[in-house]
């Protein structure tokens, strides 16, 4: 057991089980959606919770799991989030009610975040320098082969096994990866610290606060009471958060990690980064419905973006190990730069293959950018606090989620009802406020380009040192 546990490719293993959980669960639970508002007899704005307090619930609690993993240790508390998704889902399986599915989604939300956001500190902490791009390269081709089979598998557990077999799937998954990861992956003690309450109620308050903001402001309407109050609520428990991460002895979120230039302009474009490209994955689907493909072949086809990075990452992975992460980065932004305004050519004529192209290479951008950027911020902290750092990435890359799809449904339909207004039909309407909304993905990429061009190159005798070699 103990030459196991010295096996950093094998401790590998056991973290890819988990990382594969999240996105096979969420976009098969996507998929579900329709079939779940039929079965409940709901409405879709309903249904639509059963994602958005999962991911509200997941985002605002990241920084404190990120805190707890490094004072408690990064294996344990990557189990209790396996056990914890595994229960949820075994009672989501029993719901009788869509009320129960989205309170239910809310606490197996509770074990994703434990696993996002230890699963790339074990990594960081397993690999030396000159293999960690590579590793997370792989955990970037997890995430992919979830999203590649999930929408595949969905559609087949629906069809011939019901909707309750969505949730059971996940219960082997996550027996199996506890097992795997109590023989395989090492202890780890933590530091001796205290735990920041305050600060982190603060961090869930105002997380959620922005997060709902900016998710149903459109919905409220953005003058609206519910938006002034959620967005006074965020400005106010923002303001306390800094206040007291400042003058706590032992903060949640050591805000002296900003002053590491990686560090900061990293997350900043992963940011930019997820906001681009949930603004692509968000809107593209209408255009393959109206286009007239069946919801089977638009899955087909949308996956054509994670297979391309499931190939792409590892291999950006091993490039960053060796070149850094500055350029591979930048280009990476760029050529999604490319590809999402390539995207804005597209109309109702444009063939399978043509689409499909442009999808790819949108693949192959966020497959060079992701893996050497992930690599660089969690290279430019040091060991003790590899726990908030991965989780503090996790949060960007969930806040970008939400304000990607927030930011093309608005600009699609506002640009859309403007050329409406010009009396232009409602098919070249909508093609004009989809155009629109791609070229401002397209500049956020070339934003992206900016930011990761900008950050420092990593000093490798500075790096060796940090990770205690």
């Amino acid at each position: 057991m103990e030459k196991l546990r010295t096996n950093k490719w094998i401790i590998l293993s056991a973290v890819l089980i988990g990382t594969v959980m999240g996105p096979i669960d969420g976009s098969v639970t996507n998929i579900a959606m329709p079939q779940l508002a039929k079965i409940f007899h709901t409405d879709i704005t309903t249904t639509s919770w059963i994602s958005m307090t999962y991911l509200l619930m997941l985002s605002s609690l990241m920084l404190t799991f990120g805190r707890l993993g490094d004072m408690v240790g990064y294996k344990k508390l990557y189990q209790y989030g396996l056990i914890t998704f595994s229960v949820t889902s075994a009672i989501l399986s029993m719901s009788n009610n869509i009320y129960m599915l989205i309170i239910v989604r809310a606490f197996q939300a509770v074990g994703a975040g434990m696993l996002m956001s230890m699963a790339p500190a074990i990594i960081t902490a397993t690999f030396p320098p000159s293999e960690r791009g590579k590793a997370l390269g792989f955990n970037a081709m997890a995430v992919s082969v979830g999203l590649s089979i999930g929408p595949t598998l969905g559609g087949f557990l629906l069809t011939y096994l019901g909707w309750r077999s969505i949730f059971y799937i996940n219960i082997p998954i996550g027996i199996i990866g506890f097992i795997w990861a109590q023989i395989v992956v090492p202890d780890n003690k933590g530091v001796p610290e205290k735990f920041d309450p305050f600060g982190a109620l603060s961090a869930f308050i105002f997380l959620t606060a922005l997060l709902m903001f900016i998710s149903e402001g459109g919905t409220w309407g953005w003058t609206s009471i519910l938006s002034i109050i959620s967005l006074l609520t965020f400005i106010v428990f923002f303001i306390a958060f800094v206040i007291i991460e400042y003058k706590v002895e032992f903060p949640m979120l050591d805000l002296s990690l900003f002053k590491i230039r990686l560090f900061t302009f990293g997350n900043l474009s992963t940011l930019i980064n997820f906001m681009a490209q949930n603004t692509m994955t968000f809107l593209t689907p209408f255009l393959l419905q109206k286009i007239g493909y069946s919801t089977d072949l638009s899955g087909i086809i949308m996956t054509s973006f994670p297979l391309i990075m499931l190939v792409v990452a590892p291999l950006s992975g091993i490039l960053s190990d060796r070149y850094g992460a500055q350029i591979l980065s930048t280009i990476g932004a760029l050529i999604t730069a490319v590809a999402l305004f390539s995207m804005s050519t597209l109309t109702l004529h444009s063939s399978m293959s043509s689409i499909m192209l442009r999808l790819g290479l949108f693949g192959i951008g966020n497959g060079i950018f992701q893996t050497p950027n992930n690599s660089s911020i969690m290279g430019s902290v040091s060991k003790n606090r590899l726990g908030i750092a991965s989780a503090f990435l996790a949060t960007m890359r969930n806040a970008g989620m939400v304000l990607g799809i927030a930011m093309g449904s608005a600009i699609f339909t506002n640009r859309q009802m403007f050329y409406e207004s010009l009396k232009i039909n409602s098919s070249s309407a909508f093609l004009l406020g989809l155009r629109d909304a791609y070229i401002v993905a397209g500049i956020f990429s070339i934003i992206c380009a900016l930011t990761s061009l900008v950050r420092d190159k990593i000093n490798k005798k500075n790096n060796l040192e940090k990770d205690g070699m």
